[in-house]
């Protein structure tokens, strides 16, 4: 039988793992995985701290799809085919066992990044996949086929920078958000959503959470107002030395990702510190807590879950002495605390990082490809895995599993026989 030869391009997580699927289901492929760098899986290495976050332990479909602000409808079906308790089992079954820690992030239990590296390229070598680094691709161009047993009409030729030409019937790109692989997908046909940063902090210069850095609060409500539908999280917010991070902020960053880009990061942001209360049931708190106590100190008696520091920085943004008794508390001063509790109104400036991650929302647009096979509507034999694709998660182990279950159906489709 003639050898059907596969190139996979870009030696990430979704590149070996497509690699490595390919390769352990269809034994007569001859699979190639070809990186430019000289190391391979680096972002898989720095990932978590340097621990992996492998997937999360979120099991149904219709709910992991939930944590996809740009993909979630095309992964839905791609899910129900191979998901997390998918990515655990693989993984298990090549000797990693995985853990899940209280918020669902799933690691390996070495809490070392090296033992998926490890596992990903001892699998690789061991079911037949040539692993070629330091090997920059100039080009790629789709042609006839030159060999009367090849078993396709059309193949790709890969010209790289040693001047060396490969040629294969079936081609992945799996580059990530890598501006030349976006490249080379527009040259085959395919029509490119521009790169724009998701998964990142909110740079705010306001008196109310400065001296606050550290200061974190388990549940908040974040909003923005400007945009057209309003965008909001619920989740842990906190206080930094620029402004605001935590998962509320990150995620809020992740659904907005566009509108934030359009608005150079300058817009409105809404904070709802306590969103168990709406107005009318905080104001009936607080005159309890007046009628009760009126004789105390109020910024002593924080009488709502929030840091007491940061109760003290909101009751003085709106006028509250810090010798003010309840006692003392006017019915303006009441409203004005209550809208800076629940409708804080503040400037986002910037944006910074979230530490070593750096995700972009963007790339191949999603109705070019087929989902069930991750094959190219556009150019029959090339297909997609992982960043690439305009496909990005929130923080928690999100993106690799979008990664590990596009790269499986890429594996699982380009070795069968045409």
């Amino acid at each position: 039988m003639q050898q059907l030869r596969i190139v996979v391009i870009g030696g990430g997580a979704a590149g070996f793992f497509a690699a490595i699927s390919c390769a352990e289901t269809y034994p007569h492929a001859q699979v190639t995985l070809i990186e430019a760098g000289r190391e391979v899986l680096g972002k898989v290495r720095i990932s978590g701290g340097g621990r992996c976050n492998v997937t999360h332990a979120c099991f149904d479909p219709a709910v992991l799809v939930q944590y996809y602000p740009r993909g979630n409808k095309a992964l839905r079906g791609a899910f129900t085919r191979f998901q997390a308790k998918d990515t655990v089992a693989w993984f298990e079954s090549h000797g990693v066992k995985l853990k899940t820690e209280p918020d669902g992030r799933m690691f390996p239990v070495t809490d070392n990044s090296e033992t998926i590296v490890d596992c990903l390229i001892e699998t690789a070598k061991a079911v037949g996949v040539k692993i070629r680094t330091g090997i920059p691709v100039i080009s790629i161009l789709p042609q006839p086929s030159v060999s009367s047993t090849a078993p396709t009409e059309k193949e790709f030729e890969i010209k790289l920078k040693s001047e060396e030409v490969l040629r294969c019937d079936r081609l992945l790109l799996s580059t990530g958000s890598n501006p030349q692989g976006y490249r080379w997908a527009k040259d085959l046909g395919h029509t490119i959503e521009p790169s724009v940063p998701s998964l990142f902090t909110f740079n705010i210069d306001d008196p109310r959470l400065q001296d606050l850095a550290g200061v974190s609060v388990e549940s908040a409500r974040v909003l923005l107002p400007a945009a057209k539908p309003v965008l909001e999280q619920t989740g842990a917010l906190l206080i930094t030395h620029w402004g605001l991070s935590g998962p509320a902020a990150l995620k809020l960053s992740a659904w907005g990702a566009r509108f934030l880009h359009d608005r150079d990061y300058q817009t409105p942001l809404v904070i709802n510190w306590l969103p168990q209360y709406n107005p009318e049931s905080l104001r009936k708190m607080l005159l309890a807590v007046k009628s009760q106590l009126p004789q105390r100190n109020i910024s002593a008696n924080c009488p709502v879950p929030i840091p007491r520091r940061l109760w003290q920085s909101l009751i003085t943004a709106v006028g509250i002495g810090a010798e003010d008794r309840w006692a003392g508390l006017s019915n303006k001063t009441l409203n004005q605390l209550i809208q800076e509790l629940n409708q804080g109104q503040f400037l986002i400036k910037g944006k910074g990082v979230f530490k070593e991650e750096f995700v972009t929302c963007g790339g191949v647009r999603l109705k070019e490809v087929d989902f069930k096979t991750m094959e190219s509507r556009c150019c029959p034999g090339l297909y997609f895995a992982g960043e690439i694709l305009d496909i990005d998660g929130v923080t928690g182990g999100f993106n690799f599993q979008s990664a590990w279950t596009t790269a499986w159906l890429a594996g699982q489709s380009m070795g069968k026989w045409q």
